[in-house]
């Protein structure tokens, strides 16, 4: 069983669109068994009285328009607890490596990247401030497709 947390700033943009690509391209795989896929916060902000908002709308659109749902997701936060809990924790952008790494008390067994270090660096780009969501999944699809094309070797 491998166990891949995705971390982005808020949790209702980047990581959850790439906790429901993979969980996508596993199930069309037909491996989905073999893997617990999840994705979380570093920050509150989206998270109010114990309860995390759901998916960005045009989050939640994007994915609906490759025919990938992600009814349910609402953000929760990243845990010191999960770092024994996970194989992999994969960071949108730097910022998000750092206060991972801050979070999890250091990172000494290498769990922690940042996807796009799968198809040659760089940081997935934030729809957040963007507004262009197409290019986000672009990202994320490319990154997880390497991502799990390394796993697979």
């Amino acid at each position: 069983m491998i166990k891949i947390m995705f971390v982005c700033h808020g949790n209702i943009c980047r990581s959850p669109m790439a906790e429901f690509i993979l969980k996508d391209m596993v199930s069309r795989l037909g491996i989905a068994d073999e893997f617990v896929i999840a994705s979380s916060a570093t920050s509150t902000e989206e998270i109010f009285r114990g309860m995390g908002n759901p998916v960005y709308p045009p989050a939640r659109e994007e994915l609906a328009k490759h025919g990938i749902s992600c009814e349910g997701k609402r953000a929760v936060q990243l845990q010191m607890s999960d770092y024994g809990k996970y194989d992999l924790f994969i960071g949108m952008d730097s910022a998000n490596i750092r206060n991972m790494t801050r979070m999890l008390g250091g990172d000494p067994d290498g769990k922690i990247r940042k996807l796009m270090d799968y198809v040659g660096g760089g940081d997935v780009a934030d729809p957040w401030y963007s507004g262009n969501f197409q290019v986000t999944y672009r990202d994320i699809y490319n990154g997880c497709t390497a991502l799990l094309e390394e796993i697979r070797n």
